[in-house]
């Protein structure tokens, strides 16, 4: 019998990991939790349980194993994955590799981590915990993505890539050989990096250039926005 989890987050992004979820066929997903949704309404299918305050009753009623966060703002997640261990200290985090993905010899993947359909992991590399790496992205060789870093659909890194905590590198962009990119930091859709990148900065352009300093609670996704939950404990600033 497969061991139950829930998700995290009854979004698109949680509609993306349900179906890695299903289709690696490790865990079966009792449900959603999202505080944006209605108690008892559905969401791609399955049930929104409650919010992230009924995991105790979750876990004693229904034997639950543990949670995936579908939270797509690297910081955001981060600020939820604290809540949950504050509310369930010993809570289990999985991760999920859709089938489609390729996983080469010696990587390392952390707890929490997503890899999406046809993503590819190269050889040697290391995935923190709470990554997310979407569908047809690539992590060169000898790459490392620190906990709670992000690549978006269709990006390709060369090898040795240091991809710092909390920073993403969006939608289709292209990073070359033994670059560095700092923690809190965003690379813009569309951008060819071929050079460092430094902390708390965003970039974009080909090549890639310096647009403006950044604070690491910067919103960088449509659509994002705080958790009722949170609030109080994000700063969040719409970017113009």
């Amino acid at each position: 019998m497969k061991r139950k989890i829930v998700i995290i987050g009854a979004s698109g992004h949680g509609g993306m990991l349900l179906d890695c979820i299903e289709k690696e066929a490790k865990y079966s997903v009792l449900g959603f939790l999202d505080s944006y949704k209605e108690k008892d309404s559905y969401y791609s299918g399955l049930q929104i349980l409650g919010n992230e305050q009924d995991i105790p009753k979750l876990i004693e009623e229904h034997d639950l194993y543990g949670v995936i966060v579908a939270i797509g703002n690297n910081w955001t997640r981060k600020k939820m994955v604290d809540k949950l261990i504050e509310i369930t200290p010993d809570l289990n985090f999985v991760s999920t590799i859709h089938p489609s993905a390729v996983i080469s010899r010696n990587v390392q993947i952390g707890k929490g981590t997503v890899i999406m359909p046809s993503a590819i992991v190269n050889s040697n590399s290391k995935i923190g915990d709470f990554c997310i790496l979407n569908t047809n992205s690539s992590l060169g060789h000898d790459g490392t993505m620190e906990d709670y870093s992000s690549i978006s659909s269709g990006v390709c890194t060369g090898g040795n890539l240091m991809l710092g905590g909390f920073s993403a590198i969006s939608l289709g962009a292209n990073v070359i050989e033994n670059i560095n990119i700092g923690t809190h930091s965003v690379v813009g859709a569309g951008a060819m990096v071929v050079k460092d990148v430094e902390e708390k900065t965003v970039v974009y352009g080909a090549p890639a250039r310096f647009i403006r300093h950044r604070d690491m609670e910067d919103p960088y996704l449509k659509g994002d926005r705080c958790p009722p939950q949170l609030n109080g404990q994000l700063n969040i600033k719409r970017l113009p």
